[in-house]
């Protein structure tokens, strides 16, 4: 009897850190325990068939994957994304796919299906936590057409139960910082969106053209983003610089479990996504500020790469805030049933 592959990936939720990973920047993230699962058989013909528990249509793929972002239904990009990327190493699968990451909310749901699917054909063999991320990094984009960092992908490979996830995306480093007691984390669905068609990709130009002007933001000082002549740009690139800057001090927060930064590191990174990169939304803003207004929050920020989605809080137990509370997990995984 064949045996039952089972692949289960994590969303994330950012704690700090937007739009400074696809320059190499500093996040925090922690993978959530809300995940994606691919169950099914390997089976040795050359197509993945899955069926969805939230989408109508069924995927039916015959490999090699040529075009992902031409695949019908939507949702099957993801999948031939990761298909393409695996080239000749994937194997054929029959199964099914189930979620409990919200879509659209920010909270990568994309990213856990990529790590999911990438664990259930295989791709995670003689793979580390990081290559198994660039591939779905890879495929993302591949499906996608949008030009994405790797936090998402690094998170959901490289959880800690119980920790934040401090990365360095020049690098990819990745280390634990534990969660101190007594801090819950909600996340509260504010507004749909998707990344795809949204100016997700001209804020990307935008930081490239930061780096012609002023070199790698990673590296910026806070008066070489201010010297920019283009004043776009020159809010992008402050964005940019003083959020690295805020990750570092959310980070020696945490550690010290310091709440009076913490909230103040998340508040100054909101104010910035709002005025400087310009992708909040004013839903987005008007949750932001009733959740910093409620008793025993400790900060709340949105979170995601912005133009609606979700918005988190750091709170103390007890706290009267809608939402879902959820905590650090560990990495992707894979077994085999029977």
């Amino acid at each position: 009897m064949t045996a039952t592959v089972v692949a289960r990936a994590p969303g994330r939720v950012n704690l700090i850190g937007e739009h400074t990973d696809y320059t190499g920047g500093l996040v925090m993230p922690i993978a959530i325990d809300r995940w994606t699962e691919v169950r099914g058989q390997r089976v040795d013909v050359p197509t993945i068939d899955l069926r969805s528990a939230e989408e109508p249509e069924p995927l039916h793929l015959v490999l090699p994957v040529v075009a992902p972002a031409t695949i019908e239904p939507a949702w099957g990009r993801y999948v031939g994304g990761v298909a393409a990327e695996g080239g000749a190493a994937v194997h054929g699968f029959q199964g099914s796919v189930s979620t409990t990451v919200p879509v659209g909310g920010g909270l990568s749901s994309s990213a856990a299906l990529e790590v999911a699917v990438a664990l259930a054909l295989g791709l995670g063999e003689g793979r580390s936590a990081v290559e198994l991320a660039q591939l779905c990094q890879r495929a993302e984009r591949l499906a996608s057409g949008v030009p994405c960092g790797v936090m998402d992908q690094l998170a959901s490979t490289s959880g800690v139960e119980g920790h934040a996830l401090l990365i360095d995306c020049h690098d990819l480093t990745v280390e634990p910082v534990l969660l101190p007691d007594g801090i819950e984390v909600v996340v509260r669905f504010v507004q749909h969106r998707t990344l795809v068609g949204s100016a997700y990709a001209d804020r990307v130009a935008q930081c490239a053209a930061a780096e012609v002007a002023i070199g790698p933001l990673r590296l910026a000082t806070s008066a070489e983003a201010a010297s920019i002549a283009d004043v776009v740009v020159r809010r992008r690139a402050q964005h940019v610089v003083s959020e690295n800057e805020r990750v570092r001090a959310f980070a020696s927060a945490l550690r010290s479990d310091d709440r009076a930064v913490l909230g103040a590191a998340m508040a100054a990174s909101h104010v910035s996504m709002r005025d400087l990169f310009e992708i909040t939304t004013p839903v987005m803003d008007s949750a932001v500020a009733e959740l910093q207004a409620t008793p025993g929050v400790i900060g709340a920020r949105m979170t995601g790469g912005g133009f609606g989605g979700c918005v988190i809080a750091l709170c103390e137990p007890g706290a009267t805030v809608d939402g879902w509370r959820v905590r650090p997990v560990g990495p992707a995984s894979v077994v085999l049933e029977g």
